[in-house]
């Protein structure tokens, strides 16, 4: 038995898995966000109310926003404030009795992803993340990477190359992690706003930019290709440093179709000639990838490759 926790600034989510990954059960309860010890108690309530409806102890795994340090095991993550400085980890295995496995959010849609009909055939799948921000996860052989400080998949936060400031006449933007041009300032859910905006396009929201391009209206689709280069871009050198053979997209930009049938050609444009575009995949588990991704850590997860 598996028990999926994913964690975010207003709910949490349980879901229980069979050993077969048939889904058993799934509820949501609001967040105790500024009370640690709230939030621990509403942890061990679901998880021991589970237990008794399931006739024992299922492994647990948590999905969260944010960072663990790894020297000291602390939590940093924004949505949720009561976690920031706590040893999430320590604390919630003492009081279940119980190995925990705690991974960040986008790790979990990452590895719920690989673990899917549509990427069973694929070795080296890459969980990219396109939403309010821009993140990710490597899997290879249906095992997360994680990396030693458990950072590997954090590609938004790579620098855009100059060669696309030139072609495009991008402008230049500070990224909240303190630097400038990271990719995630330019293909998240802000980033394509924001180049709506710097380009003079009047749309005041994403559905509108779409609503405009769609009926061909020439700023829109000049907008909506710059974003296609720049993504394309990242993506490619992704492929290029890890031979990644699908990727498999996420987060709120993961729903426009548009974007499918263009990355490809874009990608093409920074591949050597004989190197093909990696797949470019919708998710299949859509919201429910974080918690199912949750439920799998225990079992598929490595440090190094």
């Amino acid at each position: 038995m598996r028990y999926g926790f994913d964690i975010g600034g207003t709910k949490i989510e349980i879901a229980a898995w069979d050993d077969r990954m048939q889904q058993l059960f799934r509820q949501r309860v609001p967040t105790p966000g500024e009370d640690y010890a709230a939030f621990l108690h509403c942890l061990v309530k679901l998880t021991q109310e589970a237990d008794q409806q399931f006739g024992g102890k299922g492994k647990v795994g948590i999905g969260l926003p944010g960072i663990t340090d790894p020297r000291t095991q602390q939590q940093l993550a924004a949505n949720v404030p009561c976690l920031n400085g706590r040893n999430l980890k320590r604390d919630i295995e003492t009081l279940l009795n119980r190995p925990v496995v705690i991974g960040n959010d986008c790790h979990c849609f990452a590895l719920s992803e690989a673990h899917a009909p549509q990427t069973q055939d694929y070795r080296v799948v890459f969980g990219a993340i396109i939403g309010t921000g821009a993140g990710g996860g490597l899997v290879v052989d249906k095992q997360l990477f994680r990396g030693k400080h458990g950072l590997a998949g954090e590609w938004g936060h790579l620098p855009v190359p100059g060669r696309l400031f030139q072609r495009y006449a991008l402008p230049s933007f500070r990224c909240n992690c303190g630097l400038s041009d990271c990719y995630e300032r330019y293909v998240s859910g802000r980033g394509l706003l924001a180049l709506s905006q710097h380009f003079g396009h009047p749309a005041s929201d994403l559905p509108q930019l779409m609503h405009s391009y769609r009926r061909a209206d020439a700023l829109a689709q000049q907008i909506f290709h710059t974003f296609i280069a720049v993504l394309a871009s990242a993506l490619a050198g992704l492929q290029l440093l890890l031979d990644i053979d699908a990727f498999v997209l996420g987060g709120g930009l993961s729903n426009i179709p548009e974007i499918y049938p263009l990355l490809p050609a874009a990608m093409r444009e920074n591949l050597f000639t004989l190197c093909p575009p990696a797949a470019i995949l919708a998710p299949v588990f859509g919201d429910s990838s974080g918690v199912r991704g949750a439920a799998l850590l225990n079992d598929a997860e490595r440090e190094s490759l």
